[in-house]
């Protein structure tokens, strides 16, 4: 079991910047799981909530993800910033898939490179 937060590489958002968006992926895909597959949830949790961050190399990338993970019925997140400091208001940054098992995330984002 695992998430996969993926980041658009293109963005050159900071550490910090990148770090909250990363945060906001991983907590809302997180909840959408718990909604949708509660039992699915309490196993991520009891295995210790593995997440892994990976990079895309732009929003077409990260939106071809997104088209794989729902049809897989995978749960995931798109977030849009609110555009407050480093990004234009709405602008897609990341996204949260799962939890979910490792080999159906992995049929997702298996060829990402780490962040």
């Amino acid at each position: 079991m695992k998430q996969v937060i993926v980041i658009r590489e293109d963005l050159k958002m900071s550490i910090g910047k990148t770090c909250s968006q990363v945060a906001h992926a991983s907590l809302f895909s997180a909840l959408k799981c718990k909604r949708r597959h509660p039992i699915l949830f309490s196993r991520w949790i009891n295995e210790g909530a593995k997440k892994i961050v990976v990079k895309a190399k732009d929003l077409e990338e990260l939106k071809e993800l997104k088209s794989k993970a729902d049809k897989l019925k995978i749960p995931n997140e798109i977030i849009r910033d609110a555009g407050f400091t480093e990004v234009k208001p709405g602008t897609i940054t990341s996204l949260g898939i799962g939890p979910s098992k490792d080999e159906e995330i992995d049929k997702i984002t298996g060829k990402l490179k780490l962040l």
